[in-house]
């Protein structure tokens, strides 16, 4: 970047450091239609606002500790139509923000998408819409497809040089939280005597998403809590560690998460039948087009869909079984892969949350505490 002074606040820490409070736990909304289950036969949440409202009430009631919902902007096709109608984050989770009180409120802005001014204003109505509770998750587009519809995809832009543009824009964001005016010329975006008042009397909770290098990177020198996936719990283990590791370096604290689909019912076995029927309706046209979506050819996305197994009709890691099953896996995986909160699906939001939050959740925290 050519500012200097854009320059100085890159270098320089800006997040705020979330309190190292004991473990979190919160719900990742669907707020695209079928939620996490590429599935004929699992449950097939609708993209609506009461379905979302009626899950954020379910969270808050039984004791979660925030809420987050993704940005979608283009499905993958199948029987299923899997995220084909989504709502919009920003403006979903600024209504849920008036229709709780206690969860925090976790919405997900694409910095390729939404200009650095914008989504500061964006942000600090949200923060005061919710009295506080407000978080920005910062994503910087991996579903190639999604954008180049919008004529928002630079194919030539690398992996490190989204992550660059990110940086830039996020200096910018947190400039103008603070700042009367902003001029700040970058490689990316230009603001000149920029003005975004009125400023958020507390900033908002920044959460990033990666695994790669630079994503830990960019997690350790600017959010708040880092969303983490890996392939095995050893490796969630290392990345939380490198991530923690790298923000004490900088004097920071950051929390790190990650995903966790919960298969509930009253035994082992009739929750091990439930995950095997979902399993068995895999939409196998949308996660080729899942696959495809990120810039694969369909060709291979398409031969690798038809040899998957059913599992992959679950998108993240999950666990199946009663209850005390469910807060024995729970636990481990905490515990084991060093992670500070878990952010949960759910295959039946409406069935699954509350009985999670009687028969799971008070002994999961008991145990953790």
């Amino acid at each position: 970047m050519s500012d200097g002074n854009a320059e100085t606040a890159v270098d320089v820490p800006v997040a705020r450091a979330m309190s190292p409070a004991g473990k979190e736990f919160g719900v990742f909304l669907p707020i695209g239609n079928g939620g996490w289950m590429i599935s004929r036969s699992a449950p097939h949440p609708e993209a609506t606002y009461a379905y979302n409202r009626r899950v954020a009430l379910d969270a808050e009631v039984i004791g979660l500790d925030f809420i987050m919902s993704m940005a979608k902007w283009k499905g993958f096709g199948g029987s299923t139509d899997h995220w084909g109608r989504t709502l919009e984050s920003m403006t979903m989770m600024s209504a849920l923000a008036e229709a709780t009180s206690t969860v925090k409120i976790w919405a997900t802005v694409h910095a390729n998408v939404f200009h650095p001014a914008l989504a500061a204003k964006m942000f600090t109505t949200l923060q005061d819409v919710s009295g506080g509770r407000a978080g920005m998750n910062i994503v910087n587009g991996s579903y190639a497809a999604e954008f180049a519809q919008m004529g928002l995809w630079d194919p030539a832009l690398s992996h490190d040089e989204r992550y660059r543009m990110t940086e830039e824009w996020l200096v910018a964001v947190t400039r103008l939280w603070t700042e009367d005016t902003v001029t700040m010329t970058g490689d990316f975006f230009t603001l000149r005597a920029c003005e975004s008042r009125p400023h958020p009397a507390v900033r908002p909770t920044l959460i990033s998403a990666g695994r790669s290098e630079k994503g830990r990177e960019f997690q350790a020198r600017y959010a708040d809590g880092a969303f983490l996936s890996a392939d095995n719990l050893h490796q969630m283990r290392d990345y939380s560690r490198s991530v923690h590791d790298r923000a004490a370096d900088l004097g920071r604290t950051v929390r790190t998460y990650s995903m966790l689909t919960v298969v509930l019912d009253e035994t082992d076995a009739a929750a091990a039948a439930k995950a095997a029927r979902y399993a068995a309706g895999l939409d196998r046209v949308a996660l080729a087009g899942m696959r495809a979506s990120w810039g694969i050819p369909a060709d291979t996305a398409r031969d690798w869909a038809e040899g998957a197994t059913g599992e992959e009709a679950f998108q993240t890691a999950y666990v199946t079984g009663g209850p005390e099953t469910i807060i024995e896996h729970i636990a481990h995986i905490m515990t084991a892969a060093e992670l500070d909160g878990l952010m949960l699906v759910f295959p039946d939001y409406h069935a699954d949350l509350v009985p999670f939050g009687e028969s799971v959740l008070p002994a999961l925290r008991r145990g953790l505490a």
